[in-house]
């Protein structure tokens, strides 16, 4: 008999989400808490937007924050894009197995 640890993220008694890691658990559930305060933030607004298109534009900004974070300080977007795409592309590969 095998033992499996799931890590279940809840909102509002819905589940949104499960994970085989507590950091990954945490991750998601600090991305929700943000998309939740950005939701509030654009109700707020004098933008026109429904419900739907809120929860839409919360959780891309959510979901993107490490992008849009220096783009809020000023910085140039296309620049974070390829800094990040960079990052990707030079870490080290983990070595073969042998056989």
């Amino acid at each position: 008999m095998a033992v499996i640890v799931k890590y279940i993220v809840v909102r509002n008694g819905e589940e949104k989400m499960t994970f085989a890691t507590k950091k990954e658990a945490d991750a998601y559930d600090k991305m929700l808490d943000i998309a939740d305060n950005l939701f509030d933030f654009l109700e707020k607004s004098k933008l026109q937007l429904d419900e739907t298109q809120l929860e839409a534009i919360s959780l891309l900004l959510a979901e993107n924050r490490d992008m849009l974070i220096p783009v809020l300080r000023g910085g140039d977007p296309k620049k974070t894009v390829e800094k990040k795409s960079e990052k990707k592309e030079t870490k080290p590969k983990a070595p073969k197995a042998k056989e």
